[in-house]
């Protein structure tokens, strides 16, 4: 017979996952909008945000999740680049919007890819889908999950930021 504290400390195990990374149950997403409020936060805290690498997950969850987590792993492996050491707020900002605006654009696409409902967002066109995103976000200031370390994810799509463009 079970105990309350071994119920509790399985539930944590389900959320948390057997090695102490985060579920599905607690994926963050949509990605917050970029902003001069939030990029010191996306620049400096990105190794405490939740990462989600298969080998924790493997193949539980929606196909839904699976690709909210690969959204949430591509962009912030990009923020990574835009905040290079040296790179002017202005470009890094520029920078991390774009991230931000593929990544979403292209969860949008990997939505419409598969014979399930897209995200609501998604049914959205231009800035009305960014806006919806942004709206969804839980967690708009970028803090840092406490007491996690992300692992390094490889991710499986490259981007390439337009400094034109700003």
């Amino acid at each position: 017979m079970f105990t309350l504290g071994v119920m509790v400390m399985l539930a944590l195990v389900e959320i948390r996952g057997s090695d102490g990374h985060i579920s599905g149950a607690d994926i963050s997403f949509p990605p917050a909008k970029p902003g001069l409020d939030n990029l010191h936060a996306i620049c400096t805290q990105g190794s405490g945000r939740p990462r989600y690498p298969s080998s924790v997950f493997g193949m539980s969850g929606t196909g839904r999740q699976r690709r909210q987590r690969s959204a949430v792993n591509r962009v912030e492996a990009w923020y990574s680049s835009c905040c290079a050491p040296g790179r002017a707020q202005e470009q890094a900002l520029c920078c991390v919007k774009q991230a931000w605006e593929y990544a979403l654009n292209t969860f949008c696409s990997e939505e419409y890819g598969v014979k399930s409902l897209p995200h609501k967002c998604c049914e959205q066109w231009g800035e009305s889908r960014l806006t919806c995103f942004q709206r969804e976000a839980p967690n708009r200031a970028y803090l840092p999950t406490p007491g996690y370390t992300a692992p390094d994810i490889a991710v499986n799509l490259r981007f390439t930021w337009d400094p034109s463009t700003c």
